[in-house]
């Protein structure tokens, strides 16, 4: 069964840290593009970041920029989300995603992706 498995949300005050992690199993992690989103309460879910498949490329919302690192480990079929200096409007809740196709960039861009884990809260406290 091919899934994704997201870890790693909780409670963290402003200005604070997180770091999330997805795991994948029943796939290759290696053959496809990973991404994580994010959707707070009342909005449309949003691109977060977008690793390539070796990890050599990354690409960040500017909301993000600067402050969230995306990496990921294949030999462990995992990848991460590390965030820093988080602020109040980061809550919401995180989900990874892969897509492998040959748009795969331009998709997980758009919040677009061919298999979604169910997500991990993260909420930031004032």
């Amino acid at each position: 069964q091919v899934q994704l498995i997201e870890s790693g949300g909780g409670l963290v005050q402003a200005g604070g840290s997180l770091r999330l992690s997805c795991t994948v199993s029943g796939r290759t992690f290696s053959n496809y593009l990973m991404g994580w989103f994010r959707q707070a309460p009342g909005k449309e879910r949003e691109f977060v970041a977008l690793i390539s498949r070796t990890g050599s490329g990354t690409y960040y919302a500017d909301s993000v920029k600067g402050r969230f690192t995306i990496s990921r480990d294949n030999a462990k079929n995992t990848g991460f989300l590390q965030m820093e200096s988080v602020k109040v409007e980061d809550t919401a809740v995180y989900h990874c995603a892969t897509d492998g196709g040959a748009f795969a960039t331009s998709r997980l861009r758009r919040a677009q992706a061919d298999l979604w884990g169910q997500g991990t809260q993260v909420t930031v406290s004032s």
